[in-house]
C-alpha cells in the first residue's frame, strides 16, 4: 500500500513534478505540453487516484491485472494504460479495458494481444519493452533483436505499434542512466525513420520517479511516476 498523503501534499508533489518536467523539456528543446505524465497507481487507493485525475492527471497506469480489475470501474474517466509485466493468459482480462499496453516484451505476448483484440473487434495500441542494458533479471527485447521484432509485430492484425518502453538499471544516481536513455532514443529514432507500416512510433516511454528529469532531457515523451507523486509504498 502507499502512505496516505493529504490533498495538499499530493498537490505539492504534482506542482514540483510539473516544474521539473518544464525545466527538463526546455533542455531538450521542447515544451512541458510535449511530455505525458502517467501516474503509476500500483497500490494507490481509488479516492487518491480520482483526486489526482481531478487535478489534471489524464493518464494512469496499473502494474497488476488483478488490482486493475478491482479498480477500473470506479476510476474516473481518463486514459487507462497497463504498464506491468503481462502474462499471456491475462491478456483477455484487460484487452477491452485499457487503451495501451506498454510492456509487450515478447513475440508470444504480441501474438496473444492480437488474437484477443481480434475477438473484441478492436485495435489496441502497444509499446515494445526493450531490455536496454541486457539484464538477465528483466523482460524485454534485446536492442540487437528489436528491429526484427518490430517488423513482425507491426504485421499482426488489431495491434498498432506506438513506440518503445524501457526500464534501465537501478542506479544510485539518476545521471548514471543517461547513457541508456541516449541509446533508447537512438533506437526510437532509427525505427521511426523507417516508417514501418502499421506503426506510428510517436511514444518513447522511459523515466520513473528517480530519473524522469534525465529521461526527458534525453528524449522521453512519456514518464511513469508513482513514488514521486503519491509517496513511498509501505510494505507489510
Amino acid at each position: 500500500m502507499m502512505e496516505k498523503l493529504s490533498a495538499e501534499e499530493l498537490l505539492q508533489n504534482l506542482n514540483f513534478i510539473r516544474e521539473n518536467i518544464s525545466n527538463s523539456a526546455k533542455k531538450s528543446g521542447r515544451n512541458a505540453e510535449d511530455i505525458i505524465l502517467l501516474a503509476a497507481t500500483k497500490t494507490v487507493d481509488i479516492e487518491t487516484i480520482n483526486f489526482a485525475i481531478s487535478q489534471g492527471i489524464d493518464y494512469i497506469g496499473e502494474n497488476k491485472v488483478q488490482e486493475f480489475l478491482l479498480k477500473y470501474q470506479n476510476i474516473n474517466p481518463c486514459h487507462k494504460h497497463f504498464i506491468g509485466h503481462l502474462q499471456t493468459n491475462k491478456v483477455k482480462d484487460i484487452i477491452d479495458k485499457v487503451e495501451m499496453i506498454h510492456s509487450v516484451d515478447s513475440l508470444k505476448l504480441a501474438r496473444e494481444i492480437s488474437k484477443q483484440a481480434q475477438k473484441k473487434s478492436k485495435t489496441i495500441d502497444i509499446l515494445l519493452e526493450v531490455n536496454i542494458a541486457n539484464e538477465e533479471s528483466k523482460w524485454g527485447f534485446s536492442p540487437d533483436k528489436l528491429m526484427d521484432a518490430v517488423k513482425e509485430i507491426a504485421s499482426l492484425p488489431n495491434v498498432f505499434l506506438r513506440g518503445l518502453m524501457a526500464i534501465p538499471p537501478i542506479c544510485e544516481k539518476s545521471e548514471e542512466n543517461r547513457k541508456y536513455f541516449k541509446e533508447m532514443y537512438k533506437l526510437f529514432i532509427d525505427i521511426r525513420d523507417k516508417k514501418i507500416d502499421n506503426s506510428n512510433m510517436d511514444i518513447l516511454s522511459m523515466g520513473m520517479s528517480d530519473d524522469y528529469s534525465v529521461a526527458i532531457e534525453e528524449g522521453a515523451n512519456l514518464i511513469r511516476l508513482g513514488t514521486a507523486l503519491f509517496g513511498k509504498r509501505i510494505y507489510k
